[in-house]
């Protein structure tokens, strides 16, 4: 849901804004976004990937995995801030991870969809990830119990592949990892 297009948001301004509570805030391409708190089934298919990906981790030191809510800071001016539900961090560039937030482009960005942000998620954060440059963006449906992957090629997405809820999820950003996507929608 937008709420207010301003000219230019600066991280202090964006700091101020309420933290927890039932909204969460992004500013993208000047527009202040305000969605609200996700629901049980969206936390548990986002808890679910986490699990996967963090478990992985552990025994393949790849890199770093954070939930929501964690800013990630692509620009400052103009200031694009995101909050991905999943943001995944590799040690090549375990230096955008500051204490406040992640300041830079992660390797990887996960979306579980929402009614009030499947459309942002599909189109406009689509678009700021493509042109920060985002080597891979995951699309999570619920609904659908589909996952859409999209990965950098020349600077672009290439068309999304579709992976269902009887299929396994991979990636080559972390090698050896497989995620059977029926235990991810089984929340």
């Amino acid at each position: 849901m937008k709420t207010a297009k301003i000219k230019e948001w600066t991280y202090e301004e964006f700091m101020t804004l309420p933290e927890g509570g039932p909204y969460r805030f992004e500013i993208i391409d000047g527009e202040l976004f305000m969605t609200p708190s996700p629901t049980p089934r969206h936390q548990k298919i986002s808890g679910n990937l986490f699990l996967s990906i963090g478990t992985f981790l552990r025994s393949n030191p790849l890199g770093e995995v954070f939930a929501a809510p964690c800013d990630v800071v692509f620009s400052r001016t103009p200031l694009q801030v995101a909050e991905p539900d999943l943001v995944f961090v590799s040690k090549a560039h375990a230096f955008i991870v500051t204490e406040k937030n992640i300041q830079g482009v992660p390797d990887l960005l996960v979306e579980v969809l929402s009614p009030s942000t499947a459309a942002n998620d599909r189109r406009v954060k689509l678009s700021l990830y493509e042109r920060s440059g985002v080597p891979e963006y995951w699309i999570v449906d619920p609904q659908t119990e589909i996952v859409q992957v999209f990965r950098l090629s020349d600077g672009r997405y290439a068309d999304g592949m579709e992976f269902r809820k009887e299929d396994t999820l991979d990636s080559p950003l972390l090698p050896g990892l497989t995620i059977p996507l029926s235990e991810v929608f089984s929340a």
